[in-house]
């Protein structure tokens, strides 16, 4: 019941402050929570421990913020985890389906579905494709990844940490990157397609 009572008070404190909330009883406020001017959130949103965030940003439903930094015009969600230290810079985006976690997302760049990001440094202009990975421990220690202005990753990639991928190198799609990837490179790691013609399953 106090805790109830708790959630109604920082949703009229927030719905005053001007925040815009399509469903307000879904969604469940720290007492740390910061936000700035013209945000939207939508339904079945939590945010835990000392969450900040700025200005024009969109938070989608079922999105789980704890201890982070959102900056201007980013939008998160649906259904993204924002993990502890983690900072979204002006104009980024994790979309459905994406873990951040103790990671900084440059300006304008977009992790839009189905990835881990962990550890991870990112710069500008950063696209991550669908299903990539930072394999950042390994068992013993976590080791970070570091991802320069102008990257493009292809899809279901995995980055082993440490690793640098430096600027405006592309990253093909099925790619396990074990080393630094130089400036303007493509770096791809694929086995060669092999097809057996008339093939025929043992039974």
């Amino acid at each position: 019941m106090k805790q109830e009572l708790i959630q109604k008070k920082l949703r009229n404190k927030f719905l005053k402050q001007g925040v815009k909330m399509i469903s307000p009883e879904t969604v469940f406020f720290s007492n740390k929570t910061k936000i700035g001017k013209n945000v939207l959130i939508e339904p079945y949103v939590i945010f835990i421990g000392n969450v900040v965030l700025k200005n024009n940003i969109t938070i989608k439903s079922f999105s789980h913020l704890e201890d982070v930094k959102v900056k201007n015009y980013a939008t998160i969600g649906p259904y993204a985890r924002l993990r502890p230290g983690s900072i979204l810079e002006e104009g980024s985006r994790v979309g459905n389906f994406v873990e951040v976690k103790k990671s900084k997302i440059g300006k304008n760049s977009k992790i839009n579905h189905l990835s881990y990001v962990g550890d991870a440094n990112l710069g500008k202009n950063v696209n991550v494709g669908a299903g990539t990975i930072t394999c950042n421990y390994d068992g013993i220690k976590k080791s970070k990844t570091k991802i320069k202005n102008n990257v493009f990753i292809g899809s279901n990639t995995s980055l082993v940490a440490p690793v640098t991928i430096n600027e405006k190198s592309v990253v093909g799609a099925g790619s396990v990157i074990t080393r630094n990837v130089s400036k303007k490179s493509l770096a791809i790691t694929r086995a060669k397609q092999i097809e057996i013609k008339n093939y025929k399953r043992k039974k």
